[in-house]
């Protein structure tokens, strides 16, 4: 909350650079001239996870134990919720889920050689102290707390790019989609600065923007839902459309969805408060096209109309996959509705998993209202 009034432009963060947690830092504690020695050369990331894991388990002993307690000592992202929450997800985002977890795993199981090497850093075992749940916190703290800085390469380090930084104090900052901030390294200065682009009043929370993120990359990346999201949306995958021609007596279906992979069109698509997206309904329409109108597909694709039946045809089908997807949300509420009765450890996930799937409804709903009125006047 700002004690004073603060203006477009004006900084209202300054971390110095020695208060940032970079590579930098890692290479100057105790797991450095480890990591020096292992071939072959642990990742930026890897990096920051060592430390913080380490860190947190010298408890008093850490010049960054402020830092440390003030973390969360759990997380809400989809790779840390338990398999029965994760089936709730909507599809693409639970797809995503299971990708992000195996790369977390696979980067653990990975770096157990590297962490052997640590054993005289401990007096307890090494395996007690880089266990998988101490890893996922690390490694979800980088993922959700670190902000973009671009540093000189750590000639110990694999060539991944390094570019995570954690920034104590300035990460309490919540998010807000409905604002926007300047947020950067300042090389005259050598401070990460923070600057809001329009007006904060006195005794207002201050808030910065993450991203302009839907709400599914949002639970993905950081761990929560924001309401009324302007940019939340429910995409619509490739996959889907597939579906919805299949079976088909269409000859021609192959082709079309082949063109519309070669053109980009089988992603991002998507349904938002102000109904399918553009790109949605011209894939739409380029599916729905008669066999006499094949021809014309690239005029499609430039966003001319073609006829009244293709209009018609491929609102009708926007209509469909929104009603199929609304009934499968509703389902999905129902069954978190059930689990929430019987599953109190469970709470904070279930609820979260309510919010993101409450939100994508109203945008159904929404997206519902305004393909009628589109297909009224046929």
């Amino acid at each position: 909350m700002s004690k004073a009034s603060l203006q477009e432009g004006q900084v209202i963060i300054s971390l110095p650079e020695s208060c940032l947690l970079t590579t930098a830092t890692v290479i100057r504690s105790s797991v450095g001239p480890y990591i020096k020695k292992w071939k072959p050369p642990v990742s930026p990331l890897l990096a920051l996870c060592t430390f913080l894991v380490s860190e947190k388990h010298a408890g008093r002993q850490s010049l960054w134990k402020p830092y440390l307690d003030i973390l969360p000592t759990s997380y809400t992202c989809p790779v840390c919720l338990e398999p029965e929450v994760l089936d709730l997800l909507p599809p693409p985002l639970k797809a995503k889920a299971e990708e992000q977890r195996a790369r977390v795993q696979d980067l653990f199981a990975s770096s157990a050689g590297f962490f052997s090497t640590l054993q005289p850093l401990f007096a307890e075992s090494v395996d007690s102290v880089f266990s998988y749940r101490a890893f996922l916190w690390a490694w979800c703290t980088v993922n959700t707390r670190a902000v973009y800085l671009r540093a000189k390469r750590q000639e110990c380090l694999s060539a991944e790019p390094d570019t995570c930084a954690l920034a104590p104090f300035l990460d309490l900052l919540n998010h807000s989609p409905h604002v926007q901030v300047k947020a950067a390294f300042n090389e005259q200065t050598r401070c990460y600065e923070v600057r809001p682009a329009s007006r904060c009043r006195k005794h207002q929370e201050v808030l910065i923007c993450y991203g302009p993120h839907d709400n599914q990359r949002l639970l993905l990346e950081y761990g929560f839902v924001s309401s009324r999201n302007p940019h939340a949306c429910v995409p619509v995958s490739g996959e889907t459309l597939a579906k919805c021609l299949l079976p088909s007596a269409d000859k021609q279906v192959h082709k079309k969805i082949a063109i519309l992979k070669d053109h980009g069109f089988t992603g991002n698509l998507t349904f938002g408060w102000d109904g399918p997206s553009w790109r949605l309904l011209t894939a739409l329409k380029l599916l729905c096209l008669e066999a006499e109108c094949f021809a014309s597909w690239k005029k499609v694709l430039l966003g001319e109309v073609i006829s009244d039946t293709n209009e018609k045809m491929s609102l009708g089908m926007a209509q469909r996959i929104c009603s199929d997807f609304m009934e499968e949300t509703q389902a999905a509420l129902r069954k978190v509705s059930d689990m929430k009765k019987g599953k109190v450890p469970l709470l904070r996930q279930l609820s979260l998993v309510e919010a993101l799937r409450m939100e994508e409804l109203g945008i159904l709903q929404a997206s519902a209202e305004i393909l009628n009125s589109l297909l009224a006047p046929f």
